[in-house]
């Protein structure tokens, strides 16, 4: 049976790249329960589709991915086992794209924030708009930077500046993403995706095994980092939901 994508992914195909879509855009392309599922799976039809050489990923609407998604947020707080099948499946998720041997390329319309982040800075390649950021604010709604940040921003930057940013939140202009090391290319935003698949297609030209398993060996860095902070970042992440900062955090929420 052909893939199916869950609703709020769209896959387009250009020939030997695939363009895959965060399709939520009334709610910033954030992480539904939906959302956490399909792109857990999606990196293993990639991988097995011989069509497909090279993956660009981006967003519908004016964000490339706003994190977690409220509602769930909220029953995170309030649902002990969903919040345990959350952290489960960040940290699936993580592996699922370390994982994958296809080349896939970012191409950041918009913000991207916690979660949003590190599915970004999972991929080989990223493009941002000039005009957008990045930042990781698990700190500043009092949450442990558990599902990528503290295991990925540290091979990308310097670890000063690494916990400069995650332990203030601070938003992060696609030029400094560049400078940092969190983007390679900020460019202007009406070339963005073309950019991205000019790169992707570029790519797709390359001798195959070549190209995938040198990224599978520059991949081994990245999963060792994810083997070694993941478990003990997640689990103090899922333990943040029993503090007062949350609460606080989950009540304000609420009032919107």
């Amino acid at each position: 049976m052909p893939y199916r994508a869950v609703p709020e992914l769209q896959i387009e195909q250009r020939g030997p790249v695939a363009v895959l879509t965060l399709n939520n855009p009334e709610m910033r392309n954030a992480f539904s329960d939906a959302m956490h599922v399909g792109m857990r799976e999606v990196w293993e039809h990639f991988a097995l589709d011989p069509s497909v050489r090279t993956i660009v990923l981006t967003g519908a609407g004016r964000a490339f991915c706003a994190g977690g998604n409220i509602p769930a947020m909220i029953r995170d707080y309030e649902d002990p086992q969903h919040r345990r099948e959350t952290m489960r499946s960040a940290r699936r998720l993580l592996d699922a794209m370390a994982e994958c041997p296809k080349p896939v390329i970012a191409a950041l319309n918009g913000p991207a924030v916690g979660l949003g982040c590190s599915v970004a800075l999972s991929c080989d390649i990223v493009f941002m708009a000039e005009s957008t950021y990045m930042a990781d604010t698990h700190v500043s709604i009092g949450l442990v930077a558990g599902d990528g940040g503290a295991a990925l921003w540290p091979l990308l930057m310097s670890l000063l500046k690494a916990k400069y940013y995650l332990l203030t939140g601070e938003r992060i202009p696609a030029a400094d993403c560049v400078e940092l090391g969190l983007a390679n290319f900020a460019v202007p935003d009406a070339e963005l995706l073309d950019r991205a698949i000019e790169l992707a297609e570029r790519l797709a030209r390359q001798p195959r095994q070549a190209l995938e398993e040198t990224k599978r060996a520059l991949n081994i860095h990245l999963q060792r980092a994810i083997q070694a902070v993941a478990p003990f970042a997640l689990a103090a992440e899922s333990e943040s939901f029993c503090t007062e900062d949350i609460r606080k955090t989950v009540e304000n929420f609420k009032k919107r």
